[in-house]
């Protein structure tokens, strides 16, 4: 066995760890608010949110599932809000992609943490971006209120999700809502600012104020059902417009609701039909490093991916530390902009980094993007970026003005964008690779991804030289030992918060996914994007 092929089994081994790692995570997210409270949602006669989300998508359909490490180890002193307390993703009903959202009553009986109104206006931005129809499954207790200041008041809190339902409802975007068990106080203007509102019979409950506050408040004395039950607001308020049995009659019904919409002109993105990739997908694991640092080829890395591993390279032998090509996944064509991870020679023959965006690589890439802009073609960012070459020859060149150029294309970009976080997402390449501020439809991390604005090494390095130099002008200077201590220690805390973990903890990605489901979610990305008009692409000034 040579050198090579040790290497390459041991990124597979390393990689195969570390998915079994996510699995784990998962499973355990996916457990909400633990055994005991999903055997009381059974025991009220109701399903968990998990069993809903999955009843109402079609069998044997996939179910994208956004932000389910939102709120990941934070909380803590709370006992912690696995997935927000709110299951949201992209799944198929009767066939046509939707957005699902529906509240976990087993995490603090749905209430809203400041995650999860995060998370709630992220599904409703990916609706409104590609005009899908969204369903909401309503069981919450309302605002935490411990955490109120979090998530009340501001303009990205919890009031937004209601601008948002008027926003929709104007855009003539379809919305249906089913009212499973509680829905108090402010949460209840969602159901209603739907166009449909659904309610069971028994466990749904819909009120501004429940009967201890109305107690409290003026006095008088009801009970649960009659102050805000299935009957009172299908047959006295008229609130509700349809009142269901249970929940899979409820789920039913809605299932009913979506199969009788009508169909809107597709915007045209062009697809043949899908091919699998001529190379082994699998070999994606041997090919990324285990090491962020390590040189590999992204070339043989997006072979794996594409439709019959084909890829038509745009300018190939300029600006070689960004790779950008044209090729089509699961059929959809696509515009490809990534890091290249070798050490390359520019055309003047000096050696350029991997990873490192020079000035001749953002200037491709910048004409690349306009180029897909043009010709309606959706674009896929892979990053593997250590960012822009600093020092004094990368500045008398231009560096900030053609990188500069190439955040410019990124954002005024019209076309659908979608980004894959592969390693490391360092400072501005972030943003000139369209991270998460740049408004990508989708962004999703695989679980060796970085995302900071510096490595932990470089970080720490900085830090400690700030830190000593402070104590050495106080005469307090370390010794070698302590210094490299307090290296350490900021480098471990750095380290932890540039996880791919930490990320979707905060919702800066999506999901953190196996490699191999990178096709799947682009296409359905590209599926779900197919629904919205591309506006005109104005790029506005550009220095040249």
């Amino acid at each position: 066995m040579t050198q090579r092929e040790i290497e390459q089994n041991r990124y597979e081994d390393e990689h195969k760890l570390a998915l079994m790692t996510l699995r784990q995570r998962l499973d355990k997210v996916k457990l909400g608010g633990g055994e005991k409270k999903l055997a009381q949602q059974h025991e009220q006669g109701k399903m968990t949110a998990r069993e809903r989300v999955a009843y109402l998508i079609d069998d044997k359909s996939p179910f994208l599932e956004i932000g389910a490490f939102a709120g990941y180890e934070q909380y803590g002193a709370e006992g912690g809000c696995p997935a927000g307390g709110v299951i949201t993703g992209l799944g198929y009903v009767r066939g046509r992609l939707c957005m699902i959202v529906a509240n976990d009553a087993t995490v603090k009986a749905g209430a809203w943490f400041p995650i999860t109104g995060k998370k709630n206006l992220r599904a409703q931005e990916i609706a409104m971006e590609n005009r899908l129809p969204i369903i909401y499954l309503v069981d919450s207790a309302g605002i935490f209120l411990p955490m109120q200041d979090e998530i009340f008041a501001d303009k990205e809190h919890f009031g937004r999700i209601f601008r948002n339902n008027a926003k929709m409802s104007g855009m003539g975007i379809p919305q249906i809502s089913a009212v499973m068990g509680s829905c108090v106080a402010g949460g209840a203007y969602l159901p209603i600012m739907s166009d449909e509102a659904l309610i069971v019979e028994g466990t749904g409950s819909i009120f501004l104020a429940g009967p201890y506050l109305v107690k409290a408040a003026i006095g008088e004395e009801v009970d649960k059902e009659t102050l805000g039950g299935a009957s009172t607001h299908s047959e006295i308020s008229g609130v509700t417009d349809y009142k269901v049995k249970d929940d899979p009659t409820c789920l039913d019904t809605i299932k009913d609701l979506i199969d009788k919409l009508g169909h809107e002109p597709k915007t045209g993105f062009d697809r043949a039909k899908p091919m699998p990739p001529a190379e082994n997908p699998e070999n994606i694991l041997r090919i990324l490093p285990d090491d962020s640092s390590k040189p590999y080829s992204t070339l043989d890395l997006l072979k794996c991916l594409v439709d019959e591993s084909k890829l038509t390279l745009y300018k190939a032998d300029y600006g070689k530390t960004i790779t950008c090509a044209y090729a089509r996944i699961d059929g959809w064509s696509v515009g490809i902009v990534v890091n290249n991870r070798e050490v390359v020679k520019n055309g003047k023959g000096e050696m350029q980094f991997g990873g490192v965006i020079y000035s001749d690589s953002a200037d491709k890439a910048t004409r690349f993007i306009l180029n897909c802009n043009q010709k309606k073609i959706p674009l896929l960012f892979m990053h593997d970026v250590t960012g822009f070459m600093v020092g004094s020859r990368s500045e008398h060149g231009g560096i900030i003005k053609d990188g500069a150029k190439m955040v410019n294309a990124v954002a005024n970009s019209t076309v659908p964008k979608f980004t894959v976080v592969m390693g490391n997402s360092y400072g501005a390449g972030n943003y000139a690779m369209c991270g998460k501020a740049y408004d990508p439809r989708l962004i999703v991390a695989w679980p060796g991804a970085k995302i900071a604005v510096m490595g932990g090494s470089q970080a720490a390095k900085t830090l400690t030289q700030i830190q000593v130099a402070s104590m050495k002008s106080r005469g307090e200077a370390p010794d070698a030992e302590k210094e490299k201590a307090l290296f350490e220690e900021i480098k471990a805390r750095y380290d932890q918060q540039t996880s791919a973990y930490y990320a979707a903890s905060r919702l800066w990605v999506d999901a953190i996914i196996n490699p191999l489901e990178t096709r799947q979610w682009i296409s359905m990305g590209i599926e779900a994007a197919n629904n919205a008009e591309v506006e005109k692409f104005n790029v506005g000034v550009i220095q040249v």
